[in-house]
């Protein structure tokens, strides 16, 4: 199972850069979209997920009753989540004015319209 994870993971991450060498920026937001998810997967796969019970320590007790949930990476991957959404809106907003300004999507045109 961890072969077709590494798979997945591998093929979007190929996917992501594919996309962010094009030269549309809808493109580029596209495979920034794909990095993201494909860095979510790479965490949760790398992370080794265990099911048991929740990290809590019972009263009188000075660890967590074996086995348990690690915690830390739900918390990394819940953080990258709310980071990429945060770059994602910022590109777009940054490619809708880009667009309105000089009226096209190609990185190209956009260099010939600076100055």
């Amino acid at each position: 199972m961890e072969l077709i994870w590494a798979i997945v993971i591998g093929a979007l991450y190929a996917a992501g850069l594919y996309m962010m060498m094009r030269r549309s920026i809808v493109k580029i937001i596209i495979g920034l979209v794909l990095l993201g998810y494909a860095a979510n997967l790479l965490i949760f796969n790398v992370s080794h997920l265990t099911r048991g019970n929740p990290p809590l320590v019972p009263q009188g007790a000075s660890m967590p009753v074996a086995p348990f949930a690690d915690p830390l990476p739900q918390a990394l991957i819940l953080t990258a989540i709310v980071i990429g959404f945060g770059v994602q809106a910022f590109a777009i907003v940054l490619f809708r004015r880009a667009y309105q300004s000089c009226g096209a999507d190609d990185i190209d045109e956009l260099r010939t319209t600076e100055g």
